[in-house]
């Protein structure tokens, strides 16, 4: 299975936000999408910090921000709303 390119990823996501929209997702493929690809990000940060947690020397400040990482993608898959807004701060 080949990795889809930036530009097919944003074009899937830019179709499945508009399959919400339109309510036309029977088979919940849209929505499914755009929570992977919010999980993703989520895990992604997860990667980084605990990359920069081990290459500082374990500090302090380093550990609360991978914990806090954890913390919050722990807690997508707890949520089990429907959401449709996946605004994501990854800064």
């Amino acid at each position: 299975m080949g990795v889809p390119t930036p530009q097919e990823l944003e074009q899937a996501l830019t179709s499945a936000a508009k399959m919400r929209e339109t309510s036309n997702d029977p088979d919940f493929i849209a929505k499914s999408l755009m929570h992977l690809n919010y999980r993703h990000h989520l895990l992604e940060k997860v990667f980084q910090l605990s990359k920069l947690y081990l290459y500082s020397g374990q500090g302090g400040h380093e550990h609360s921000l991978l914990l806090k990482a954890i913390e919050d993608a722990e807690k997508s898959t707890r949520d089990s709303t429907d959401h449709d807004s996946f605004g994501l701060d990854l800064d």
